[in-house]
């Protein structure tokens, strides 16, 4: 674990830095699968070499109808199946459960809302009370309210809504409901380790906690549409204190404008 901890194997493999809790895990995954790629490769490339020379057409070899009659290639075949059922088994079924299918561990993760469309990312947080306030398209407008949230809902006034800017806080679990307003997009955070498809009519969870401050870009996996090349957004980590100056910030200045929509 002391290489994984020094990135030796992001260096080897060129992967970018790990910012997330399990993202090392992830990355000794793809280790293993490509050094049992490579005894293949090496195995195979040398198998292939064998043959060329052995059976080269100077030496007349006649056709033998019988085959080989030893079982190396029956223990190579259940030596490579075993190492797989031990990939699959051990390492990224056990991962899957912990880390996708079960719900996050911590008792108050951040919450955040992120929908899809061509092509930005729409982020909605809901404020220090915790709570997202209700939405509805008849309140959707492209420039002023992406969402459609309704400012007459309480719960609604100190919500932030941002666009393409997705701001976590360092060492906290953040959960994010991920969602789309047209066709399939996929969120992909490659420093996080985090890639998962928006589905149009579906709300997916996704959670993962930041460990390390800093800026990355936020990219869209799937082919979108023409616009597909400029849907980029930009995740900024904080450490918690800054994070919580900014979310009440904003919150702030959210809650005035929307008590300003609402007398006007």
């Amino acid at each position: 674990m002391d290489t994984l901890e020094k990135g030796w194997i992001q260096k080897l493999l060129g992967l970018p830095p790990v910012a997330s809790a399990h993202g090392q895990q992830i990355d000794f995954m793809i280790f293993l699968l490509h050094m049992l790629v490579l005894v293949l490769f090496i195995g195979w490339g040398i198998y292939f070499i064998i043959v060329i020379w052995k059976f080269r057409a100077r030496k007349n070899h006649r056709a033998n109808y019988y085959g080989t009659s030893t079982h190396v290639s029956t223990y190579i075949e259940t030596s490579v199946a075993i190492a797989e059922a031990v990939l699959l088994l051990v390492f990224s079924i056990p991962f899957w459960a912990k880390n996708v299918s079960a719900l996050p561990t911590e008792k108050n993760p951040l919450k955040i809302r992120i929908v899809a469309e061509q092509f930005a990312w729409n982020i909605h947080y809901p404020g220090p009370d915790g709570i997202f306030g209700k939405t509805d398209m008849s309140h959707y407008d492209k420039a002023s309210n992406p969402l459609g949230l309704d400012l007459t809902d309480p719960a609604a006034q100190d919500d932030v809504v941002t666009l393409n800017q997705l701001y976590l806080p360092v060492n906290r679990q953040v959960l994010i409901y991920l969602s789309s307003k047209d066709v399939i997009h996929s969120f992909s955070l490659n420093i996080m380790r985090v890639k998962q498809d928006a589905v149009p009519g579906m709300v997916i969870p996704l959670w993962f906690t930041p460990i390390k401050a800093g800026k990355s870009e936020i990219a869209c996996a799937q082919l979108c549409g023409l616009g597909h090349y400029r849907m980029k957004g930009y995740l900024t980590v904080l450490p918690m204190e800054e994070f919580d100056k900014w979310l009440a910030e904003q919150s702030a200045a959210a809650k005035s404008s929307s008590e300003d929509s609402f007398w006007n």
